[in-house]
């Protein structure tokens, strides 16, 4: 037998019959249902989505707070069913005429209406009133509407003698609206001024992130400040800041961790721990149960 036989007869040996490949079926894969698995941000982690529900959006594997939503927030703060919102439909209007604000507007991927909800709930049976942010609108960006809700809650707070919790989540203030947006840092803060006059209690929480100017105003103002862990706290951002200064900044400049060694954040507390940590602050601070 020839080297070319060979070739020949392994070649024949190997040829499939074009009807079997067109009659074969392809192999079917697995399905996985839409959001029943969950990857981590920080550590890659696959996280089955009940179990991240149970642990109130933080990782199993490395502690990593997910972003929520303000109705998420408020689930996991007030007693059940005690939430009341106030002023849902605020709406804002386009002072600018700026191009495509209006289906910007539309584009939230949140139950919220605008970037902040307003309220007031029950923790353990006490009357409070509270500001949750939301970034999952437009970035949780401070707008007219942001500014004139919290304005009011808080108004409210003081004729009603009741303590504010406001819950920070913000890229800043909304471009689209330009002055008018960073005219409520200074409405919002007068309102807060008010409110302490009056011996109330201001409770300020940090999330991911809060920046611009919502911590250049009221988030930095609260008589306590608290932040979830890994936060990013900043003004502007890292890279402006080591542009105009010519220094690199450590790595973890304007994270929760740094600030509270700096002074500007009184305490870190996990969110599985925050209605704990504001109840007790509230019953120090001499707050009574409605009941």
């Amino acid at each position: 037998m020839s080297l070319k036989d060979l070739f020949i007869k392994k070649q024949q040996y190997a040829t499939v019959r074009p009807s079997v490949v067109r009659n074969s079926k392809p192999q079917e894969k697995p399905t996985i249902p839409s959001g029943m698995w969950v990857k981590c941000d920080k550590c890659n982690a696959m996280i089955y989505g009940e179990d991240l529900e149970n642990t109130k959006h933080v990782c199993t594997v490395c502690g990593y707070h997910f972003r929520v939503n303000a109705k998420e927030r408020i689930k996991i703060l007030f007693d059940k069913d005690t939430f009341k919102e106030f002023w849902r439909d605020l709406k804002t209007t386009n002072p600018l005429d700026f191009k495509g604000y209006e289906e910007k507007l539309k584009s939230g991927k949140t139950d919220s209406k605008e970037a902040v909800v307003t309220g007031v709930g029950q923790l353990n049976g006490i009357n409070v009133a509270c500001a949750i942010m939301d970034s999952f609108f437009m970035m949780g960006s401070m707008g007219t509407v942001v500014g004139e809700k919290i304005t009011r809650i808080v108004e409210y707070a003081t004729e009603n003698k009741l303590p504010v919790i406001i819950f920070t989540a913000s890229g800043g203030a909304r471009m689209q609206e330009g002055i008018f947006s960073l005219m409520q840092m200074a409405k919002i803060s007068a309102a807060l001024a008010k409110h302490d006059e009056a011996g109330l209690l201001y409770i300020s929480v940090l999330t991911d992130p809060t920046t611009g100017g919502v911590t250049a105003s009221f988030a930095m103002e609260g008589d306590i400040i608290l932040s979830e862990p890994d936060a990013l706290i900043g003004f502007a951002g890292r890279r402006v800041i080591e542009n105009t200064i010519k220094e690199s900044l450590p790595d973890d400049f304007q994270k929760a961790e740094f600030l509270m060694q700096k002074g500007f954040v009184d305490s870190i507390v996990e969110r599985k721990n925050i209605r704990a940590c504001i109840y007790k602050i509230l019953i120090l601070h001499g707050v009574r149960n409605n009941g």
